[in-house]
């Protein structure tokens, strides 16, 4: 039941008059904060010490006890793993704007978005990374210095996982405590299973399988791995991934020998969620299969899991194994139905603000 009042809503909301020596202020406007995992500044051993040193210290990623996990990271990890994920990093660099893909999606998606609300200078849309640059932080603190005193915060991640969407909503949050003046926050759920989703992913598959000089006989949805213990634990992410496939399965109509799930980036030596991706593709070429196409759905832009993981490391598995034919299907990156898709998102969660 709504209350009739005769009292104008945005003359009550406007600012003023204010008392003479009142710092100033601006308020009124709502920010959008797009966010996605992050990436080192550069392919060069200390940048990647540093986005390393910063990604593997969160209790979210590694749930080890510090004592036992810190002597590891700082000896042997951060000593050895960061010239090879630099050389990996190399392979894919944007080299025109010497950044990696991901920043130079995530941007360009954050430019679109605000594009699509050009016609409302009420809203103001930023992006920041969780690990390295540019910071959640720091994009909080420009929202604020521009009016922000309301922010939609949308972890780019369909399927939740603590390692991801939970680990955002920490930072993010982090931030907020240092600030006197906090602004009301939402943050958008995980959308694995919301039909323009569902939509923009079964279009880019069937627009970049008409593309193919080939008919893939497999199609493998590859996600990002999560370690078993933490599905055990509650994770609801391996559900997730298997909600978004059997959705996709129903809509192109495939069934499951057609469209599988599987699991890629492994790391350490605990066991995580199966069938691992680069198993899978060795095992199918071994039975037989000449042709296969992988699609990432729970990446919302590339990055070097999905270019130089899928498209190098897995394609080089499949093809040494006696395959001959791999397609890698882009994610949803900055195209038209993926950002159609982010913004009736968005649009949703600011309902009653706009």
């Amino acid at each position: 039941m709504n209350i009739q009042t005769a009292i104008d809503s945005d003359k009550a909301k406007a600012v003023g008059p204010l008392p003479a020596g009142h710092p100033p202020v601006r308020q009124g406007r709502i920010g959008v904060l797009l966010s996605n995992l992050g990436t080192p500044d550069g392919t060069d051993y200390w940048s990647l010490w540093r986005y390393l040193r910063e990604f593997l210290s969160d209790p979210r990623i590694i749930e080890l006890n510090k004592a036992i996990w810190y002597p590891i990271l700082y000896g042997a990890v951060l000593t050895t793993r960061p010239q090879k994920a630099g050389a990996n990093y190399a392979k894919i660099w944007n080299r025109e704007k010497d950044e990696s893909p991901l920043r130079t999606i995530t941007r360009s998606q954050t430019e679109r978005l605000a594009a699509a609300f050009a016609d409302d200078d009420r809203v103001v849309v930023e992006w920041g990374m969780r690990y390295g640059n540019p910071s959640i932080e720091g994009a909080v603190e420009r929202l604020t210095a521009q009016g922000c005193d309301r922010i939609v915060f949308f972890p780019l991640y369909p399927q939740y996982s603590a390692t991801t969407t939970a680990t955002a909503n920490d930072q993010l949050y982090r931030g907020l405590m240092k600030m006197r003046r906090m602004p009301t926050v939402r943050s958008v759920p995980p959308y694995y299973d919301e039909p323009a989703y569902i939509e923009a992913l079964a279009r880019s598959i069937e627009t970049h399988l008409t593309k193919l000089d080939f008919e893939p006989e497999v199609i493998l949805a590859s996600y990002h791995g999560i370690p078993k213990s933490y599905f055990e634990k509650g994770d609801p992410y391996h559900c997730h991934c298997l909600k978004t496939t059997r959705l996709l399965r129903e809509r192109l109509g495939m069934d499951e020998k057609r469209l599988m799930t599987t699991f890629q980036s492994l790391f350490g030596k605990a066991e995580w969620i199966k069938p691992y991706t680069d198993k899978t593709v060795e095992r199918l070429a071994s039975e037989g299969v000449k042709s296969i196409a992988i699609v990432n759905p729970g990446f919302s832009a590339d990055c070097i899991e999905t270019l130089e993981e899928i498209d190098g490391e897995v394609r080089e598995v499949f093809m040494r194994a006696g395959g001959e034919k791999f397609a890698h299907i882009p994610c949803l990156n900055d195209s038209e139905d993926g950002m159609a898709m982010l913004e009736q998102l968005v649009r949703r969660e600011l309902a009653g603000w706009l």
